[in-house]
This record gives C-alpha cells, structure tokens and sequence, in this order.
C-alpha cells in the first residue's frame, strides 16, 4: 500500500491509498481520482516524505473493504439525511446561501447545486457551505 497526498485545482488537501504507485496513474487517467471536498477530477499528487519503518512489528493492515463499505453506509446515510431534512433550492443554491447567510432570506437548512466558481466564491465571502457526500459508485467503477 502507498498513501499518497492529493490536491485538487481548487487548493483542496487531501490523501489516498493505492495498491501500487502504478495504481494512481491509471485511476487518474481513468478518471476515478476526485477531491472529496469539491469533486474535482483535476487533482496531482503533493511532495511527501516517504514513511520508512525500522524494526518494529508492522502493524496490521487495514482492513480496506471494511472501511470502504463503512464509508460508504455513511455517505449515504448523510446524504439522505439532507435530503429529506433540508430545503431543495436546485440551481439556486448559490443565490440563496448567500441571501441566508445575509439575512435578505430566512434561516433554514438548503442543498442544491452550485458550480466550482460559485462554491469558491461562497467560501471566500465566509458563507459557510459544503458538498453533499456524492452517491458511492456503481460496482464496476470501484477502483
């Protein structure tokens, strides 16, 4: 197993297992790589210092599957807690996070889609706002 640290054209921070170094490469070029921040595809790898053991036992390996089936359970499980908790407001969401944050709209709990540009845009004028968990993957997209 290699960890690599990622970051996204949008700045995003963020490490990833791989099998092999091989294995980024091609997940990359496949398009399977993505910030869990933003979803951008658009991500490269970072300088790290490589983690050299000395003699002590190694620890056990994670459990990878595992971890994978638990992760998703809870993306899912916030996912549809928002959605069935929060207001729906589509395209919106932009437009009226703002008009929330500014006091121009009431108070409530919304989700919806916003583009990168407008996401960023958000975050740099302090209006709090973040991705919803994307639904897992079909099967045969599992890296």
């Amino acid at each position: 197993m290699i960890r690599y640290a990622l970051r996204c054209e949008d700045e995003h921070g963020f490490e990833a297992w791989f099998a092999a170094s091989a294995d980024y490469d091609d997940q990359a070029a496949r398009g399977l790589v993505e910030c869990p921040m933003c979803g951008s595809r658009s991500v490269s790898k970072q300088i790290m210092a490589p983690a050299v053991t000395g003699a002590k036992k190694a620890a056990p390996a994670p459990d990878l599957a595992r971890m994978r089936t638990m992760m998703m359970r809870a993306a899912r499980e916030v996912r549809s807690h928002v959605e069935q908790n929060f207001d729906y407001v589509g395209d919106a969401f932009a437009r009226e996070a703002r008009d929330i944050h500014e006091g121009r709209s009431e108070k409530r709990e919304i989700y919806g889609e916003a583009s990168p540009a407008e996401v960023k845009k958000l975050k740099e004028d302090g209006v709090p706002c973040a991705p919803l968990p994307p639904l897992p993957p079909p099967p045969d997209k599992l890296n």
